[in-house]
């Protein structure tokens, strides 16, 4: 699971079942990039590793696939999914219409807002300084987050953390991952200044122009 580390602590969490808290616990590890396409989701490894029984398990792993996530495969089992570029551009079409919401609402940046923002982008460019640049991509997609987690829904929340899930798999297709993910950092941090001073009209047009050429840039790669 994410931790306060990775600047999540502060995003509420949802009352989950079992098998909720295992399809969480696999999400995450997508998003940190532990589990990357094509990866064989084993159910007697997994119930094992994650103490859960294989009833618990089979139903987490029918929840991943409905998220998109994983798909069943005849012989194979189920696997982590390859997103697809219709994929892509559905998945920047729904950050759009969140992340723009989000920052358009009027309300100031509150103070435990801006420290969450400001810790993740802060470890990102530890992160880079460091060549962790699988953890740069992660810090990136928390930051985004954190930027939904504005509107103040849970259930956004909870629904948005699937988008970067398939996110980070979209990511895995990219055979260098410094050279993809090093443009990211100085935009985050130019967004969160824009965010922090108040500035939304031009916090918009960044993020606008930050959002078609991050879609571009991964369908280059597909």
């Amino acid at each position: 699971m994410l931790d306060a580390a990775s600047g999540d602590a502060d995003l509420p969490a949802l009352d989950q079942s079992a098998s909720d808290r295992v399809l969480s616990a696999l999400r995450d590890e997508i998003i940190v990039g532990l589990l990357l396409p094509g990866t064989p989701l084993v159910e007697q490894d997994l119930s094992a590793r994650l103490k859960v029984s294989r009833n618990t398990l089979r139903e987490a792993l029918r929840l991943l696939c409905r998220e998109g996530l994983a798909v069943h495969q005849r012989h194979r089992g189920v696997v982590v999914r390859t997103l697809t570029r219709h994929d892509v551009r559905d998945i920047f079409r729904v950050r759009r219409t969140l992340e723009l919401q989000a920052i358009a609402r009027p309300e100031p940046l509150l103070d435990s807002a801006w420290d969450a923002m400001n810790a993740v982008v802060s470890q990102a460019e530890a992160d880079a300084a460091a060549e962790r640049w699988r953890s740069v991509g992660t810090q990136s997609l928390l930051f985004h987050q954190h930027i939904v987690h504005l509107l103040q829904s849970p259930l956004l929340d909870q629904f948005f953390r699937t988008i970067l899930a398939q996110l980070r798999l979209v990511f895995a297709v990219v055979p260098d991952e410094s050279d993809f993910q090093r443009p990211w950092i100085a935009k985050d941090r130019a967004l969160l200044t824009l965010l922090r001073d108040g500035e939304r009209v031009q916090a918009a047009a960044a993020l606008t122009h930050y959002l078609a050429s991050s879609e571009q840039s991964v369908l280059d790669y597909l």
